[in-house]
């Protein structure tokens, strides 16, 4: 019988991707004896799997698609893609797939470092299973419990997926050589950009959504524009369609649709959601529900109803973004460490999808602004018709909508070449619930695609 190791640390946090890591440094910092758990890699999703590698991708992409709209407005272009140098840049990026850096910036700052699988096994005790398992460490913290064990990729119930070699975007990132071609199970934001991505770079790209539209859940504007982009780029894309099997073959995946329709690729990403698992978390002996879709907080990221435990990140509900985690630490921190200021608000929370054009998107949409019965006012203006041409040919396709609800700007969409860039004005007025009637004021520089938020101001005037 193994007898598992004792420490009583000030705090410890579970999961150490960008929320957690930020908690367990910056606590670290303060002086306090904090010990970080994580079964894969220091510095999480973002670094690894997402944020960072999947915009190497979507860049070189983007220069693809650039190089394409020279001719017809600066010349003539021969633009022959390559996979390798894509490859080596994520690899570069990610240090392949190793996490020494990172482990050692934390440790440099005071911290210890366990690897492996940390659970709760009581109300301030987490026990952590190493390797194989043979091995265990209890941890009875003094202070604090910080949850941060993000999310993981969820593939839906359609039969035959489950026994396929199917991807997600992991295996996406790390793979080293280019499919002839890829079926894409889900029309969110990991789907359409990776997609986009790979079909530039020369693989035929099939995507897959139940839904009606694609980015169901920003406003319909965009799912439209995205939808015209995309096709027009060669993406083959289908809305409203239900998988009803999944089948995998020689080499080759099969998706066979509720309609009829029969789908085939060398290749099959599934992005379709992610999960938390708090069940593998233990949240149980907190009195917990373990199949609820997030840990209840309260505006300082403290459990409800489990005294010193906190939690951050996708484990919250608030959004799987690393802005989130990033925001969310920090309350943490100054509440742990009895700092006060300002509380978690959420009323204006940014998220961009890096697609090519970009949909950057804060607050409220216009149906989630009705819905809460607010009396609405929307303005929007074409991004092409509001630069009065000075950027000409393909490439400056999208839109400004705005959302107003008693003075002020509840929800924005910002569409176009630099979208997710326009997007930090609009943010901040809804943060800070700037009056219209000030951005209406507001002197917009000429010529910018920036200025098509002064013409949609306007718009709400003539709005119902």
């Amino acid at each position: 019988m193994v007898v598992p190791a004792v420490s009583t640390p000030d705090v410890v946090v579970i999961g150490m991707g960008p929320g957690g890591e930020e908690v367990a440094g910056r606590l670290a910092d303060a002086g306090l004896d904090v010990v970080g758990v994580d079964e894969r890699l220091v510095g999480g999703e973002c670094p690894y799997w997402g944020c960072i590698p999947s915009k190497i991708m979507v860049r070189a992409g983007n220069l693809v698609g650039e190089a394409h709209r020279i001719p017809g407005s600066a010349g003539i272009s021969r633009v022959h893609p390559d996979w390798r140098p894509v490859v080596r840049h994520v690899r570069a990026a990610t240090d392949d797939w190793d996490d020494k850096v990172a482990v050692d910036r934390f440790t440099g700052r005071g911290g210890r470092f366990l690897r492996g699988t940390g659970r709760l096994t009581g109300p301030r005790e987490v026990t952590v299973l190493h390797g194989d398992g043979d091995a265990e460490t209890v941890l009875r913290p003094r202070r604090a419990v910080v949850l941060a064990v993000g999310s993981q990729p969820t593939a839906p119930p359609v039969p035959g997926l489950a026994g396929t070699p199917y991807w997600t975007n992991r295996e996406l990132i790390e793979a080293a050589e280019l499919p002839e071609s890829l079926l894409i199970l889900g029309g969110g934001a990991i789907g359409l950009e990776l997609g986009q991505a790979m079909q530039r770079m020369g693989c035929a790209v099939t995507v897959v959504e139940v839904l009606p539209r694609l980015l169901s859940r920003e406003e319909p504007e965009s799912g439209d524009l995205l939808m015209r982009a995309l096709t027009t780029q060669g993406l083959d894309i289908h809305t409203g369609t239900e998988p009803a099997s999944v089948t995998h073959h020689e080499d080759r995946f099969t998706v066979t649709c509720r309609r009829g329709e029969r789908l085939g690729a060398q290749r099959l990403l599934v992005a379709a959601g992610r999960r938390v698992e708090l069940d593998r978390l233990g949240v149980g002996v907190l009195g917990l529900d373990t199949a609820a879709r997030a840990l209840p907080v309260d505006e300082r990221m403290r459990v409800h109803g489990a005294q010193g435990v906190w939690a951050v990140g996708d484990a919250t509900g608030k959004g799987a973004f690393t802005h989130m985690a990033m925001y969310q630490a920090d309350i943490a921190v100054r509440a742990i460490l009895g700092q006060g200021g300002r509380a978690a608000e959420y009323h204006a929370v940014p998220r961009v999808t890096f697609t090519d054009p970009e949909i950057g998107a804060v607050g409220l949409t216009e149906a989630e602004a009705r819905a809460a019965g607010l009396a609405v006012r929307t303005g929007q203006t074409d991004l092409a018709a509001s630069s009065r041409g000075f950027v000409h040919g393909q490439g400056n396709e999208g839109f400004v909508k705005l959302v107003a609800a008693d003075g002020v700007l509840v929800g924005a969409t910002a569409a176009g070449p630099t979208g997710g860039e326009i997007l930090g004005l609009l943010t901040l007025a809804v943060q800070t619930r700037t009056p219209v009637e000030d951005l209406r004021a507001t002197i917009w520089a000429y010529p910018t695609f920036h200025r098509a938020v002064g013409e949609a101001v306007r718009a709400l005037d003539g709005s119902a």
